[in-house]
């Protein structure tokens, strides 16, 4: 098999203009994305919560295509959510999907359910096709009424509007508080016949790692069976998604979404071919971790984007508590938030990682290729001028070897600025 990642050219937007003014390269084809066989999207605006941006996205996805979903993990489920669960298990693939910002349609009891069942519904009777194929994402303000007739009202249009080049005007009206849209496509080979992948996100804020605190949607014109499709979203999302963190808090939206049209030339992908399925795995990891670091670069406030790298665990478990416990701490994100290489509150995360047994003259801390603690101690060869210069960057790694072990896990994560709070207080302003 023969595979290769293609290379369309770069192409940027004014919706970049508040990533770059932070500092962070614009990653390759930010805003150019390839069309994926078997899908079309447009966007509408329904006046939800602003007057001068679509906030409804239809994407309307070929018939006998495959999908595989995950959701948020958080109890407090939003009614789409749930309603997306049931369409789901009743239909199998979705024949359209139907996302909205502004609203997120959760805490609003079984009013939201219906309100929720009344939007599938009229997109059902447009889209020709029963409720249950229709799958409801929402976003935006939590405890509000879903403004049902506002969405309804628009969804002619949206239906109209469908094209396969729809998704840069999809990825921009799922956008909340998110201040660039989360967009990436990759091509390979295989055996001379192209496959596509393509996705979109949304996230911003309440970001933490556990499904974590998103819309996404991916797709690719392979034709996948639907098991297989399954265990290949479980495991991007566990490399991806779920390795990211703004805040700390895990929302009551999350949903993502990977479905598999058939329409490329390649034979169908299963069980069996190990060789194809790595290939169609490694093109999906692409997207998804585009989207889920865009994800990170776009946190509410966010002025840095840190890289945490655990080695020299127990297990995998142990390095992800570490981790979690350096990427959630206020000190040690504000700190970053200052350029301020404070490392003694890098430390004092470690151990709050409560690890069993840590012999802390093990521990060594780098920012970037500078030795900060070696030994569980400032490192002979440390200068504060150093730490400075590091932490003047946009993108930092933090590297932290336990020394106790073989096992390691990476994250991403932001800082915590006087935006993040700015934006938080305001948000239902």
């Amino acid at each position: 098999m023969n595979h290769a990642p293609a290379d369309p050219e770069k192409s940027t937007s004014n919706a970049t203009a508040g990533w770059v003014e932070r500092g962070f390269p614009l990653p390759p084809r930010f805003v150019f994305m390839l069309a994926v066989k078997g899908i079309r999207l447009a966007a509408a605006c329904a006046g939800i919560k602003r007057q001068d941006r679509d906030d409804v996205a239809v994407a309307e996805i070929a018939d006998d295509s495959t999908c595989a979903a995950v959701f948020t993990q958080n109890r407090f489920c939003a009614a789409p959510v749930t309603v997306a669960r049931e369409h789901l298990e009743e239909h199998g693939a979705p024949r359209y999907i139907l996302i909205n910002s502004g609203n997120a349609n959760a805490g609003t009891g079984s009013a939201g359910i219906d309100d929720a069942r009344r939007c599938c519904s009229a997109l059902a009777q447009l889209g020709g096709v029963s409720q249950s194929a229709v799958v409801p994402m929402s976003t935006g303000v939590i405890g509000e009424p879903l403004p049902v007739e506002r969405i309804v009202k628009v969804l002619p249009n949206a239906i109209a509007g469908l094209d396969a080049d729809g998704w840069p005007a999809a990825a921009r009206a799922i956008m909340t508080t998110d201040t660039v849209p989360k967009a990436a496509s990759t091509r390979f080979e295989v055996d001379g016949n192209a496959i596509t992948v393509t996705g979109i996100a949304k996230g911003a804020g309440m970001i933490r790692p556990n499904m974590a605190t998103m819309l996404a949607l991916i797709a690719t014109d392979a034709a996948v069976e639907s098991a297989v499709l399954r265990r290949c979203l479980n495991e991007v999302v566990a490399a991806t998604f779920n390795c990211i963190t703004v805040d700390g808090d895990t929302s009551t939206n999350d949903a993502c979404m990977l479905v598999a049209t058939g329409r490329s030339a390649v034979p169908p992908v299963t069980s069996d071919q190990q060789s194809a399925y790595k290939a169609l795995r490694e093109a999906i990891m692409n997207v998804a971790l585009r989207l889920a670091q865009a994800i990170v670069k776009d946190g509410e406030g966010a002025t840095r984007f840190i890289t945490i790298t655990v080695e020299g665990g127990r297990t995998v478990q142990e390095s992800r508590c570490v981790a979690d416990a350096i990427a959630h701490s206020p000190l040690v994100k504000t700190a970053f938030f200052a350029g301020d290489p404070n490392w003694g509150r890098i430390l004092a995360a470690i151990g709050n990682a409560a690890l069993p047994d840590l012999d802390i003259d093990k521990v060594s801390v780098f920012l970037d290729d500078v030795c900060v603690v070696r030994n569980g101690a400032r490192d002979a060869q440390y200068s504060e001028s150093q730490g400075v210069d590091v932490m003047r960057r946009p993108e930092i790694g933090l590297h932290v070897m336990l020394g106790r072990g073989d096992e390691g896990v990476r994250i991403w994560t932001c800082d915590l600025s006087y935006d993040y709070v700015r934006i938080n207080a305001e948000y239902r302003t």
